[in-house]
């Protein structure tokens, strides 16, 4: 059976190119009796469906667009958790890269799907075909939303077009309303929902993942009818924007739908102990490898040789890296570190690494973030940090200046200057020369893997990524295109973050219910894992922007805070002319102690998003194509 499926798998790929030049099925090659008939067939086509789902995973970045094999200008460096050698300022999506043309052709792909597969149901079990069907509508729905969270409404096309045809009015189609689009996608997932079965396998959607995406769809839509103000209306239609009456619903959309999934899935706990920070540490280090972990609602797989990223060779510490030369392309602000609970604080929430205006000194570095909680390590490469057996040596420099009375800082305060030459030893690039100290012994200026000034191939910012790199392949193996780890595209964190958000912004519509202590449950939840401290209902207040906040902790450089930003309607706030702060460790030689600067990205890259961008602009060549195609506004 499985050389069966992988034959007509090979088909389908030949099929599928064609389609794409053509946009007719070369039935020369294979047809649909050879196909929908049987059940390896319809794995295939399934398969080839799944394939190009549009999913911002290791293969995607906004300037290169979705499934690029040669990602080094990473997601996260536009929302905040991180810098990147490679990553201008502006934060947008490449329009030359816009998913718009191969998203309908998906839907294509999945209505031909829908209107053919019934010709052959006397070959299966009315369950099967309707799981089938289910599935085919998860999808169309899934590719609906990579739409409407970019362009607002878009044409619903829940059929088969024909072309040639002489019916040209009928290929003319205009966008409908942002609303009726929202609801078109909820339609589908409810579909999917009620005619899918409660397993499938990896790679695959089953009923739940249905309701996981409902919950997000519905929360994108909520967020929408209460936080836009761009509108734009052509024909009646409402393109652009939701009546903010419609909140309400579309919250509690999110909320139900999120609610199914409970006691169906659960947060991956198999190595997490109460009171063990070590043990909560490697346990959210080893959610993201374990293929039997409880969390996963829906994955995307990748398997070396046939289908690969290169997600490690990118992003590993310097030190670590491999022969293709690439190295900590994510390098975790000091913006996004400071969300972490635990951390030593001043008064307005940032990191404390002065006292009385001079230097907090520190024995190892790691000594600066001892009481942190557990998620931190998991997810940001702290300076000293173990990794593959190592320690991550990241350094900005060593200062052989007095410390009679305490070091002053070595830059004023907000300063964008470089650091001054005099006594402080620096290197502009790997090749460094070690520096001898007092007791004979020498240090390399910036470590192994630290802030070289003239070389991007380091962690710029003071931090390298963690979460997701293997932690134990080979530096042999950490090449362009040989990593293979599955990509989570929805796990249950994510569900209850949902859940939370949803019951959260009900309350606050006046909605009555339990739904406060229902937020607050499910943050707990979530807290409890990461290893920090429960809030009380007494004592916490909970707010929505304590949800955004945990949010931004438990899902940061999995691709979801970038939309986050955008339907909360915040981006424009956070990306005004923003500089990202960094911290930069500091050896000082007579001491023999570590200190750390607090400051603005030296390079002084600055962040921008214009509010037009809240709706992308449809590429041209659309807008061409379809007299009652309308741009978005600002284009």
């Amino acid at each position: 059976m499985k050389k069966t499926i992988y034959t007509v798998l090979c088909f389908l790929i030949c099929w599928t190119t064609a389609c794409k030049k053509l946009d007719v099925p070369p039935i020369n090659i294979i047809q649909d009796k050879d196909v929908l008939s049987n059940a390896g067939g319809v794995q295939a086509y399934m398969a080839r469906l799944y394939a190009q789902l549009p999913i911002e995973d290791f293969r995607y970045s906004p300037e290169r667009g979705l499934n690029f094999f040669w990602i080094i200008s990473p997601f996260p460096a536009v929302t905040g958790e991180a810098l990147s050698r490679d990553q201008r300022g502006a934060m947008q999506e490449n329009v030359n890269e816009s998913p718009w043309a191969d998203c309908y052709r998906l839907v294509r792909d999945v209505n031909y799907f829908l209107e053919n597969i019934d010709q052959y149901s006397s070959n299966f079990s009315e369950a099967q075909v309707n799981s089938w069907k289910g599935e085919a509508r998860f999808i169309r729905g899934a590719t609906y939303f990579a739409l409407v969270k970019r362009y607002g409404g878009v044409p619903l096309v829940d059929k088969v077009l024909q072309y040639p045809t002489s019916d040209l009015a009928g290929l003319n189609m205009p966008r409908a309303s942002e609303e009726a689009t929202y609801d078109f996608i909820a339609a589908d997932l409810d579909y999917a929902y009620q005619n899918m079965s409660e397993t499938n396998q990896a790679g695959r959607a089953n009923k739940y993942a249905a309701a996981g995406f409902k919950s997000r769809v519905m929360l994108f839509a909520g967020s929408i009818a209460k936080y836009n103000n761009i509108t734009l209306i052509d024909g009646g239609a409402r393109i652009c924007g939701i009546p903010s009456s419609k909140a309400v619903t579309y919250f509690k959309a999110a909320y139900d739908a999120a609610k199914l999934l409970d006691g169906k899935y659960s947060l991956y706990k198999k190595t997490w102990a109460a009171g063990d920070k070590e043990a909560q540490y490697q346990n959210f280090v080893n959610l993201f490898f374990d293929a039997s972990s409880p969390e996963y609602v829906f994955v995307k797989q990748y398997h070396y040789p046939e289908s690969v990223h290169g997600y490690d060779a990118y992003n590993v510490p310097r030190q670590l890296m491999g022969a293709n030369g690439y190295s900590a392309e994510v390098n975790p602000t000091l913006d996004y570190v400071e969300l972490f609970d635990g951390l030593p604080k001043n008064s307005d929430g940032t990191l404390k690494t002065t006292t009385a205006g001079k230097y907090d000194l520190y024995t190892n570095t790691m000594d600066l973030f001892a009481n942190a909680e557990p998620r931190l390590r998991a997810t940001v490469i702290l300076p000293g940090d173990q990794f593959k057996g190592q320690s991550i040596e990241i350094r900005r420099g060593i200062y052989t200046g007095s410390s009679a009375g305490g070091i002053s800082p070595l830059l004023p305060a907000g300063s964008t200057a470089n650091y001054p030459t005099t006594n402080i030893v620096q290197s502009s690039n790997a090749n460094q020369t070690p520096y001898k100290l007092s007791d004979g012994t020498t240090m390399n200026p910036a470590g192994l893997s630290g802030i070289f000034t003239g070389d991007g191939t380091c962690a710029i910012s003071g931090f390298s990524i963690r979460k997701w790199l293997v932690p134990d392949k080979p530096t042999s193996e950490v090449l362009e295109n040989r990593s293979d780890q599955t990509w989570i595209e929805m796990r249950y964190a994510e569900v209850l973050l949902n859940y939370a958000e949803a019951a959260w912004e009900l309350n606050s519509l006046g909605q009555s219910g339990t739904y406060l202590s229902d937020a607050m449950n499910a943050i707990n939840q979530i807290r409890e894992r990461a290893g920090a401290t429960p809030l009380t209902g007494a004592g916490d207040l909970l707010t929505v922007d304590t949800i955004r906040k945990e949010r931004r902790k438990e899902l940061g450089f999995e691709n979801k805070i970038w939309w986050d930003m955008r339907r909360w309607r915040t981006a424009d706030k956070e990306q005004n002319a923003t500089l990202y702060r960094v911290l930069m460790p500091f050896y000082s030689a007579n001491d023999k102690k570590y200190f750390f600067d607090a400051r603005t990205d030296e390079r002084n890259v600055r962040y921008t998003f214009d509010v037009r961008w809240y709706y992308e602009q449809i590429p041209n060549g659309e807008i061409q194509k379809s007299q009652k195609l309308v741009q978005n506004p600002g284009y």
